[in-house]
């Protein structure tokens, strides 16, 4: 903590010799537990008496000599030029006019007023009651002790929350308090609420702030996860129940159906373990659980499967794929038998050759069969 500020004030005496002697001050303002230096500056100086008081008007140096013993207040600096002391540590009870006094034939002083400030303390953040999903939540931010009055504000997931402040000063400081309600659900729990708190105490861009975990109850939830997805004759099967809430349930019961857990079940907490399966354990399992605000109930449906079932099952596919291709190759062969018989019976026929037919003499096929003797050699030919 430094100065903050700094206003000259001065004062011209005018001796009887005619030469004029200067004081001037400056006032100082300070945060509290910081270092204030209060200087009375010079001009003419002849060697006249110069003393320091506090705002209660005890001498703190004369002429450069201590005189109140405060080991706060350290003469840093005492020449013809200036005066300059040194306050550590300083308190509201240190605010006030210091005067610089010079005595002449009359006395004068200037006063360099010292203002304390007081920065914030980290706030106190409250809950007014146990928030509930579906539900309002009120939080109270309290600075007790400030200087000037702290400007308060929320934030919450980056976005500033609208609140309602007020105060109430005590003496020279201020408590000041500041409120906000919101509606939260179960997602909200875990989630971080801030207040800050600023004031010209604290460095320029600095504040103080508190950060808040919202408790947002809920009813709770329950899913089983299985350790496998297939099961067979003599796996050994874990069940989890995965279950969530606010509070958690600290409880959770395992049951199959309208039937007794299977003797060689162990059910320890959110954990089932089914070892040496057989089908006789299949079943509906459920695992319930249940705080305050509800109850949550998960199911699982158990089938065991025999291996030698699984693998007759997958061997049977090859050979009624393959049976299926022969029939049909068998098929389509008939077809084109068929196909082709049809054919050779559409296009069979008979005729004679001009060979040995005696055609050199009729001139035309046509009458050469029909006019030919008995005794012409007929040929004929089959086209399949």
């Amino acid at each position: 903590a430094g100065q903050a500020s700094r206003t000259q004030l001065s004062l011209s005496v005018s001796p009887g010799s005619g030469t004029g002697q200067e004081v001037q001050t400056e006032n100082v303002t300070v945060a509290e537990g910081g270092v204030a230096e209060i200087t009375c500056r010079l001009h003419q100086y002849d060697g006249s008496i110069v003393v320091i008081q506090n705002p209660a008007r005890q001498t703190l140096f004369f002429n450069g000599t201590r005189a109140l013993k405060d080991e706060r207040f350290q003469l840093e600096e005492f020449s013809p030029r200036r005066v300059r002391i040194r306050l550590s540590d300083a308190r509201l009870e240190d605010e006030g006019g210091y005067f610089c006094q010079l005595y002449t034939e009359d006395t004068h002083h200037q006063i360099a007023t010292l203002t304390v400030l007081v920065a914030p303390e980290n706030p106190v953040v409250e809950v007014r009651e146990q928030a509930v999903e579906g539900g309002e939540v009120e939080l109270s931010c309290l600075v007790p002790r400030s200087r000037p009055a702290a400007v308060l504000r929320w934030y919450r997931e980056r976005k500033e929350l609208k609140g309602v402040s007020s105060g109430q000063e005590n003496g020279k400081v201020w408590s000041v308090a500041s409120t906000v309600r919101f509606r939260v659900d179960r997602k909200d729990d875990g989630g971080i609420v801030i207040c800050e708190a600023q004031n010209q105490a604290l460095p320029s861009g600095h504040s103080k702030q508190t950060q808040y975990v919202l408790d947002v109850q809920y009813s709770p939830t329950a899913r089983i996860h299985a350790s496998q997805a297939v099961v067979r004759e003599g796996d050994t099967l874990v069940l989890t129940c995965a279950v969530t809430g606010n509070p958690r349930p600290n409880q959770i019961r395992w049951n199959r159906g309208n039937e007794s857990l299977p003797e060689r079940a162990e059910a320890v907490g959110e954990t089932l373990t089914l070892p040496g399966l057989v089908s006789a354990d299949n079943g509906t399992y459920t695992c319930e659980a249940s705080n305050k605000h509800g109850h949550a109930r998960a199911l699982y449906v158990l089938v065991v499967y025999d291996p030698g079932a699984v693998v007759e099952a997958q061997t049977s596919v090859p050979y009624a794929i393959v049976g299926g291709i022969l029939a049909l190759l068998v098929f389509l062969i008939i077809c084109v038998l068929v196909g082709m018989v049809w054919c050779s019976v559409r296009q069979k026929g008979s005729y004679l050759t001009h060979e040995a037919s005696g055609l050199d003499e009729q001139g035309e096929a046509r009458e050469a069969f029909l006019n030919g003797s008995e005794g012409h050699k007929r040929k004929e030919e089959f086209f399949i």
